[in-house]
């Protein structure tokens, strides 16, 4: 009989603001490593694990006010991906949340951690009464395909609306999913 490798278990976590300052430099680590490996995420190079830990801290400050969701993917208990549900805050607007910070380390990728995160991100978002997500994301960084798979609906592009992590302008991508049909 040939040797059997067990799969590494997978766990996709929504983290408390208390589990997020533990978790700290686990996902310090998977936002450090995407931006060095081109994420257009909001931070520039040159990008340390140190850098990211005050973004952390924010990020469960927060989740504490009720803010926003933040979810972890784990494999055999090391962050290896989070992704982030941030409710709309005006009145106007209960029943939409923006998804942010879709981040999935590079050494984890091709394992369908993306999509189980974005997947416990609707599950999150329903559960909290929200009924329309809004997403933006890099035109050729990669995530496109991902949304338009899972039917999130491409609204527009907007020339150089962010800068890549090395400083080149991007466009940016605007998508809609609605939860209930």
């Amino acid at each position: 009989m040939e040797d059997v490798v067990a799969a590494p278990a997978i766990e996709i976590r929504s983290l408390t603001e208390e589990a997020i300052r533990e978790h700290a430099r686990g996902l310090s680590e998977v936002l450090a490593d995407c931006v060095e490996g081109g994420a257009s995420v909001g931070f520039m190079l040159p990008y340390a694990i140190e850098d990211a830990v005050p973004y952390w801290h924010a990020v469960a400050d927060a989740v504490g006010r009720g803010e926003r969701i933040c979810l972890a993917a784990l494999v055999d208990g090391l962050v290896v991906g989070t992704a982030q549900l941030n409710f709309a805050p005006m009145p106007n607007q209960p029943h939409r949340a923006d998804v942010s910070k879709l981040l999935v380390h590079r050494a984890a990728r091709n394992h369908g951690l993306g999509t189980a995160l974005m997947h416990q991100l609707e599950i999150e978002a329903a559960l909290h009464g929200r009924s329309l997500l809004v997403l933006d994301t890099a035109v050729g960084g990669g995530a496109e395909a991902l949304y338009e798979r899972m039917g999130w609906q491409p609204v527009g592009e907007v020339p150089g609306y962010a800068l890549w992590p090395d400083g080149g302008e991007c466009a940016t991508r605007f998508y809609w999913k609605r939860l209930d049909g």
